[in-house]
Protein backbone atom coordinates (compact mmCIF):
# COMPACT_ATOMS: atom_id res chain seq x y z
CA UNK A 1 0.00 0.00 0.00
CA UNK A 2 1.42 3.78 -0.70
CA UNK A 3 3.12 2.47 -3.55
CA UNK A 4 1.76 3.10 -6.73
CA UNK A 5 1.15 6.81 -5.19
CA UNK A 6 4.65 6.69 -4.69
CA UNK A 7 4.91 6.15 -8.40
CA UNK A 8 2.22 7.81 -9.58
CA UNK A 9 3.35 10.84 -7.83
CA UNK A 10 6.95 10.83 -9.29
CA UNK A 11 5.34 10.97 -12.49
CA UNK A 12 3.12 14.00 -12.22
CA UNK A 13 5.95 15.72 -11.00
CA UNK A 14 8.36 14.79 -13.50
CA UNK A 15 5.43 15.70 -16.40
CA UNK A 16 4.75 18.84 -14.49
CA UNK A 17 9.06 19.80 -13.93
CA UNK A 18 8.92 18.94 -18.10
CA UNK A 19 5.83 20.80 -19.08
CA UNK A 20 6.43 23.68 -16.73
CA UNK A 21 3.59 22.73 -14.46
CA UNK A 22 3.90 23.81 -11.27
CA UNK A 23 0.88 22.94 -10.10
CA UNK A 24 1.41 19.54 -11.23
CA UNK A 25 4.96 19.18 -9.90
CA UNK A 26 3.49 19.70 -6.87
CA UNK A 27 0.44 17.97 -6.68
CA UNK A 28 2.86 14.83 -7.80
CA UNK A 29 4.83 16.14 -4.63
CA UNK A 30 1.64 15.34 -2.93
CA UNK A 31 0.91 12.18 -4.20
CA UNK A 32 4.25 10.99 -3.03
CA UNK A 33 4.13 12.06 0.45
CA UNK A 34 0.95 10.41 0.76
CA UNK A 35 1.69 6.80 0.08
CA UNK A 36 4.86 7.51 2.01
CA UNK A 37 3.11 7.62 5.13
CA UNK A 38 0.59 5.34 3.53
CA UNK A 39 3.27 2.61 3.47
CA UNK A 40 4.72 3.89 6.93
CA UNK A 41 0.91 2.97 8.37
CA UNK A 42 0.79 -0.28 6.53
CA UNK A 43 4.08 -1.35 7.72
CA UNK A 44 3.23 0.04 11.52
CA UNK A 45 -0.27 -1.73 11.06
CA UNK A 46 1.67 -5.12 10.31
CA UNK A 47 4.14 -4.85 13.40
CA UNK A 48 0.72 -4.45 15.98
CA UNK A 49 -0.16 -7.27 14.35
CA UNK A 50 2.07 -9.11 14.88
CA UNK A 51 2.78 -8.44 18.71
CA UNK A 52 -0.71 -8.98 19.15
CA UNK A 53 -0.67 -12.39 17.91
CA UNK A 54 2.63 -13.19 19.97
CA UNK A 55 0.70 -11.94 23.11
CA UNK A 56 -1.92 -14.21 21.57
CA UNK A 57 0.72 -17.01 21.32
CA UNK A 58 2.07 -16.11 25.25
CA UNK A 59 -1.62 -16.17 26.64
CA UNK A 60 -2.18 -19.40 25.42
CA UNK A 61 0.82 -21.02 26.43
CA UNK A 62 0.14 -19.56 29.98
CA UNK A 63 -3.05 -20.92 29.74
CA UNK A 64 -2.34 -24.08 29.15
CA UNK A 65 -0.03 -24.55 32.14
CA UNK A 66 -2.47 -23.55 34.34
CA UNK A 67 -5.00 -25.92 32.50
CA UNK A 68 -7.58 -23.49 30.92
CA UNK A 69 -8.63 -23.46 27.31
CA UNK A 70 -9.30 -19.87 25.45
CA UNK A 71 -12.82 -20.91 24.36
CA UNK A 72 -13.82 -22.03 27.71
CA UNK A 73 -15.49 -19.33 29.72
CA UNK A 74 -13.76 -18.85 33.13
CA UNK A 75 -16.59 -19.16 35.01
CA UNK A 76 -19.45 -22.46 34.63
CA UNK A 77 -22.78 -20.77 33.56
CA UNK A 78 -25.85 -21.35 36.12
Amino acid sequence: MGTGDKIKGKVKEAVGSVTGSDHLRKEGQAQQHKGHHEQKAAEARAVADKHELQAELFEDEERARQGVRRDMPNEPEV
